[in-house]
């Protein structure tokens, strides 16, 4: 998917520019929360039934490997909590919006519009004895609705469609006050693949990965993490990494540069930003506690990719048939 130097400058830095101006707009409002609870003591030790609240709040995320810009609301539910336990419903909607100018978020055909999608896990976490880690366990549904316009590769098409993706996951956690680890399946069901237009099919990828997370210092927190990919239309399949930075401001409000690479998609860089309305016991909460109480599960997102309609394989392309086509006519 050949691209201008300076076009793909100017994507990849993009996400970067959005990224500094969240954490601009976000410092402000964590700076405020943090002079509200000034000189409220921090208790070493807290009892989940005492803590454990309902929250809810904003998210929000620039496009990625398979995956759209998108900003929406969420909140997190305790359905039952023990001493050191909580069972949990984590619901995300979000509004999907058009993918950058020229880069397509799918490889060929760019996302157009704006649609919606969902987000739904049920789990459960729970503290080991010595309140050292937090263990958990996570499933649940994810829809996306898609719309599509033109493609960034200069292959004309028609007949642009909004087409619906849905998704089963299933994930399993484990949080230290320096590591963490994340364990994660999405598995496509239902319709796997539309018409895209006149040019390209669209697909919906099982995707299996592992995160690893190291807390550099309380506030910054880097992860590796490696993924398998794999679509019915055949031309992605492989094997992917994927890094990330994230900076904790504290007071429900974190955010995150990523970067991955496979084969398919090659290099794409996102950031991300989450907001939940810290409560006055969530503030006093340690880490693996606080991670308990109300931490968003990670990796809900249906990821898409496209390919040529008329020649299904790994790295299929569609222009030279098109070259041909218009010679034709």
């Amino acid at each position: 998917m050949p691209h201008t130097s300076t076009a793909l400058k100017r994507h990849l830095l993009s996400p970067a520019v959005l990224m500094l101006s969240m954490l601009l707009s976000a410092n402000v409002f964590a700076q405020e929360a943090q002079d509200n609870s000034a000189g409220e003591p921090i208790e070493s030790e807290v009892n989940l039934k005492d803590v454990v609240k309902f929250n809810w709040g904003f998210q929000g995320a620039t496009q990625g490997a398979g995956t759209p810009n998108q900003a929406g609301l969420g909140f997190f539910l305790p359905m039952m909590v023990s001493d050191n336990g909580v069972l949990f419903l984590d619901v995300l909607a979000n509004a999907n919006f058009a993918d950058f100018d020229d880069y397509s978020s799918i490889i060929n055909t760019e996302v157009d519009g704006t649609t919606l999608s969902t987000s739904t896990r049920i789990g459960y976490r729970w503290l080991t004895d010595d309140n050292a880690w937090m263990l958990g366990v996570n499933g649940g549904y994810d829809s996306r609705e898609m719309a599509t316009g033109s493609t960034d590769n200069g292959v004309p098409v028609t007949n642009s469609q909004t087409v619906d993706f849905q998704q089963v996951a299933f994930g399993i956690e484990a949080v230290s006050d320096t590591w963490n680890v994340n364990v994660y399946a999405l598995v496509p069901v239902d319709d796997k693949e539309y018409r895209l237009n006149s040019v390209y099919n669209g697909g919906s990828l099982d995707t299996y990965g592992v995160d690893v997370g190291y807390s550099i210092t309380p506030e910054f927190e880097t992860s590796i993490g490696y993924y398998y990919q794999k679509g019915d239309l055949g031309a992605v399949d492989g094997s992917g990494v994927q890094g990330r930075i994230a900076y904790n401001m504290g007071n429900g409000f974190s955010v995150g540069t990523n970067l991955s690479y496979d084969d398919a998609f090659e290099g794409r860089v996102s950031a991300d930003i989450l907001y939940r309305f810290a409560t006055p016991e969530s503030i006093k909460a340690s880490r693996v506690t606080s991670f308990v109480l109300s931490s968003v599960v990670n990796n809900r997102d249906v990821r898409v990719h496209d390919n040529c309609a008329f020649v299904i394989g790994k790295n299929a392309s569609c222009t030279a048939i098109n070259i041909n086509i218009s010679v034709n006519k």
